[in-house]
């Protein structure tokens, strides 16, 4: 691994805080060590595109991280109690409401769409979290928060339900920019008619005979509300302050705002230092989410087995296909897209592969002077320095599109440069550890790059070289034999034409 962080040949990191609404230079806590907590997915149904987007994208911001040599804890909580329809206050359990329609325990669909969760982000090569807590695993430091919020006047209990008081908190609207008056705004259904104030936020609900998800406290049987869950657990794994706080945009408010208040009125300290949040993908413009119906499974893009969809995907595709546009940017589907970004990802595999696999003749098959022909400090320097502009992947690709055409260039022509080696292990850090891109596509999940095509473009290679050997070429007639015979495939020209053997 480089030490990238004593010694950058680019500008430093600079990530956008949503908190104070600007870029600003990264400068964590207790450097090398770094906090991040991200929101992690409700599991009542399977993960859809914009979880991809959300998870690749804080998947590459903790890669590159590790990459700067930062000792990353990353969490990554399970909701699976507590956030209800709509977001608010009042109405059904999300996961109890599925319960009810498949006829089985909440647990058990807990159960089945975390681990679907999970195997969805396995295929898309998203690491997975140092710490995966569940709400439901963290009752009583929940009801211990809210216990200190009520003995700090903060919140109030009536008839069983406990509520934030927003009115005695005074930096709520910090993040969304939503004032006391205004905040009430954000609630999508009707308030609760025991609150104070109809901004007012459940800390703790009361639950009747038919719920199924509840637990006894200190104000009678009920159930978290969803915002303290994520105070919570980040506070117990990460500390009162912490670096980084992720999630998507949808949840800048009412969630995270909440989260704020509620952990820094019972911390009396500043919660998250940096707050990120990724955008969303939208189908024709608008937001492609499970309440809309619009969503298209991890699954079905796997499979293909989506009535909108034409044919089933690679995962690392759709991986590529997320990391072209920024984090902070709307990414909109299209089938169309997707072609682009599959072409797109093969041509850069390629271009790589052939960077990867070439080996010189000798020392000095270069033309240039060796101390003059070094590329990697520039290289590297193109692709931090996208990275360090807020993890800015769509240019740091665009860097490795045009670097890489560069290099291919110079050793097609016979002038690898003297740091050859160092550039091929340094593009395999790049691509597989800090973008989380595999080298190789499967054909099972409906790449068209598939054994014809391999075998038509091996043939394109044999008339390419047939005609250089025609035009006495025979420097680059040698390059395609040599290279081929780095992947097991032997050529054999005869007076009938140029016969080739395939790896065993």
């Amino acid at each position: 691994m480089f030490n990238y962080v004593s010694s950058m040949s680019s500008s430093a990191l600079h990530v956008y805080n949503s908190l104070t609404r600007k870029k600003e230079l990264f400068e964590p806590i207790h450097a090398p060590h770094i906090g991040m907590y991200v929101c992690g997915p409700t599991v009542y149904g399977d993960a859809h595109l914009g979880h991809a987007k959300s998870y690749v994208s804080f998947d590459v911001i903790r890669r590159y991280l590790s990459y700067l040599d930062y000792k990353v804890r990353y969490v990554q909580n399970i909701t699976d109690v507590g956030h209800l329809v709509g977001d608010g206050d009042e109405g059904e359990d999300k996961i109890s409401k599925k319960a009810l329609i498949e006829r089985v325990d909440p647990m058990e669909i807990a159960e089945t769409y975390t681990y679907t969760y999970f195997r969805d982000m396995d295929a898309l090569s998203v690491l997975r979290p140092d710490i995966s807590p569940r709400a439901t695993g963290h009752i009583p430091e929940q009801i211990t928060m809210i216990q200190d919020l009520i003995d700090k006047g903060y919140a109030y209990a009536i008839d069983g339900n406990v509520y934030f008081d927003i009115q005695s908190a005074p930096n709520y609207g910090q993040l969304s920019g939503r004032n006391v008056e205004n905040a009430s705004s954000g609630t999508r259904i009707k308030s609760a008619s025991d609150k104070r104030n109809p901004a007012d936020f459940a800390l703790w609900k009361k639950a009747d005979d038919k719920h199924l998800m509840k637990w006894p406290s200190p104000w009678g049987v009920g159930y978290p509300g969803w915002h303290i869950e994520c105070s919570a657990m980040s506070i117990k794994y990460l500390g009162a302050h912490f670096d980084i706080h992720g999630g998507g945009i949808e949840n800048q408010f009412p969630h995270h705002e909440c989260e704020i208040a509620q952990a820094e009125c019972s911390t009396g300290k500043s919660f998250a230092k940096y707050w990120l949040h990724n955008n969303m993908v939208t189908l024709d413009g608008q937001k492609m989410g499970k309440s809309l119906g619009n969503a298209i499974s991890l699954e079905q893009f796997f499979n293909g087995s989506h009535p909108l969809l034409q044919r089933s995907w690679d995962p690392q595709v759709i991986r590529f296909f997320l990391l072209q546009s920024h984090y902070r940017s709307t990414t909109d589907f299209s089938e169309k897209a997707l072609e682009a970004a599959e072409a797109g990802f093969q041509s850069l595999l390629s271009t790589i592969e052939s960077i990867l696999i070439y080996k010189p003749q000798n020392r000095h098959d270069h033309k240039n002077d060796v101390n003059n022909n070094k590329v990697l400090p520039n290289f590297k320097a193109t692709f931090e320095s996208a990275m360090n502009d807020d993890f800015n992947t769509a240019q740091a690709i665009a860097s490795l599109f045009d670097n890489t055409k560069k290099i291919k260039k110079k050793i097609t022509a016979g002038q690898s440069p003297s740091d050859l080696l160092a550039l091929q292990n340094w593009l395999k850090i790049a691509l597989t550890e800090v973008l989380g891109l595999e080298t190789n596509l499967s054909n099972k999940s409906g790449s068209n790059f598939n054994n014809k095509l391999s075998e038509d473009l091996l043939h394109l290679l044999i008339d390419i070289r047939t005609k250089a050997r025609m035009d006495r070429e025979f420097e680059l007639s040698d390059i395609i034999r040599d290279r081929l015979k780095d992947l097991d495939i032997e050529l054999k020209d005869s007076k009938e034409g140029t016969r080739y053997t395939l790896p065993k």
